[in-house]
């Protein structure tokens, strides 16, 4: 059903998920100029990379109820053009404060991005490919962190930093044009697809609606409520304080405990991003492939929430007592890796049982509560490196917050009663 298109649409989403961590890894990889430029401690520092997120995280809800009512396209394509703006306006901000406002507008901006991808691929993607579908389009995510290095080292060295954030401006307005040219919000209105397509869709969400009775008529607190709602919610924190804690604090770790120069930075910092677009493409898949033999939809999400996140706990936990760098780098990257393997799972989760109409706010609700990880993580971990000379405590407790997120999975998160999917139920061949 509209393979050959929406896997157009999940190449577009897979780029937007570049240039998102592009704009963002840009920033921390930047930190060590920034920091000495403005003379910052380590506490100011977690600061100002907490800036981002605390506009990001309060527009995940606002923009997932938006892409609910106006449409994911155009809350895409003005999230893109806004966040794409702010991020060239970061390299020509002068000042802690200014550049505090700045970060600030352009976490708010990226807000809706990541409920709007889950928005668009229930909108378009058949529900037993839907994890592999997420994993694929949430695949850029790292593949952009991984390229944000060497491109703002480059750059750097070459110029300086400030340019980068103007190269990465001009890389959001050119993707704003083609989505506007590609996408739609619903096949229907799509002139790529066929009526036979349609028909395909249309009887695809009757089903849906069918299964679920009157709950699509339900109000959206009734599903944040839901403990299936709130234990992916916290597993979600889970999965993004570790990535918040890697994102924002890694190249400063690499700088201030393990010496290392801006070139040796972009290169160390890389390789956990590429290992993590690896993780995340196959744990979307290996999810969808254990419901095809299960045919427990539930189940197969679980397990990748589960077993990823304790196993990435494990890495981070011995990842900063180790005695060498190449160590430290490698059990980053795996640790990096066993969390992306996990992170489709909680998207997957809320659009397979989640009636179709409130999939935008409750994943925006989720995306909230998964995000304001990245208000505590960068102060915390910065507080911590100011008062114990160290990073070990700070890469235990990241560990730490894995496992938490993973027993809550476990133990709370269950189906719906009478709900639209149960782990039992779901059987798609197609």
């Amino acid at each position: 059903m509209f393979k050959k298109h929406y896997s157009k649409i999940l190449f577009l989403l897979f780029i937007a998920g570049i240039v998102n961590y592009l704009d963002r890894a840009a920033f921390s990889v930047a930190m060590p100029y920034i920091k000495d430029h403005l003379h910052l401690s380590p506490t100011e520092v977690g600061v100002m990379l907490s800036s981002f997120f605390f506009g990001y995280a309060l527009f995940n809800f606002v923009g997932g109820h938006l892409s609910d009512i106006y449409g994911p396209r155009k809350v895409f394509a003005i999230a893109m053009v806004s966040w794409s703006l702010f991020c060239g306006l970061t390299g020509l901000a002068f000042g802690y404060g200014m550049l505090f406002v700045v970060r600030l507008l352009f976490g708010m901006s990226e807000g809706p991005i990541s409920t709007t991808i889950n928005k668009c691929i229930s909108n378009w993607v058949p529900l037993s490919q839907r994890s592999r579908a997420v994993g694929i389009a949430n695949a850029g995510n790292p593949l952009g962190g991984a390229i944000a290095g060497p491109i703002v080292g480059i750059i750097a060295v070459m110029w300086n930093w400030r340019i980068s954030f103007i190269i990465l401006m001009v890389l959001g307005f050119v993707w704003t044009f083609f989505w506007l040219r590609s996408f739609t919000d619903r096949p229907h209105s799509n002139p790529h697809t066929s009526a036979q397509e349609v028909s395909e869709y249309d009887e695809e969400q009757q089903t849906l609606l069918a299964g679920q009775g009157d709950r699509h008529k339900l109000p959206l607190r009734f599903y944040l409520a839901q403990p299936i709602v709130l234990f992916t919610g916290l597993a979600f924190f889970s999965i993004n304080y570790i990535l918040y804690f890697f994102l924002t604090w890694f190249p400063s770790y690499l700088s201030m405990e393990r010496g290392l120069n801006i070139k040796e930075i972009s290169i160390a910092s890389a390789i956990p991003w590429l290992i993590g677009s690896v993780g995340i493409a196959i744990g979307g898949a290996t999810s969808d492939w254990i419901f095809r033999k299960t045919h427990n939809l539930l189940f197969s999400r679980k397990i990748m929430l589960v077993g990823g996140l304790i196993l990435s706990a494990i890495c981070l936990s011995f990842a900063g007592s180790v005695t060498s760098v190449n160590s430290a780098v490698s059990l980053m990257a795996l640790g990096i890796f066993f969390m992306y393997f996990s992170a489709a799972a909680p998207w997957s989760i809320i659009s397979e049982h989640i009636s179709p109409d409130k999939v935008g706010g409750v994943g925006g609700f989720v995306h909230l509560m998964a995000n304001t990880s990245g208000m505590i993580a960068p102060i915390l971990t910065g507080v911590i490196v100011q008062y114990t000379g160290s990073f070990i405590a700070a890469f235990i407790l990241a560990g730490a917050v894995g496992v938490v997120g993973a027993l809550g999975v476990a133990l709370f998160v269950k189906p719906i009663p009478g709900g639209i999917v149960n782990g039992s139920l779901i059987h798609d061949n197609r």
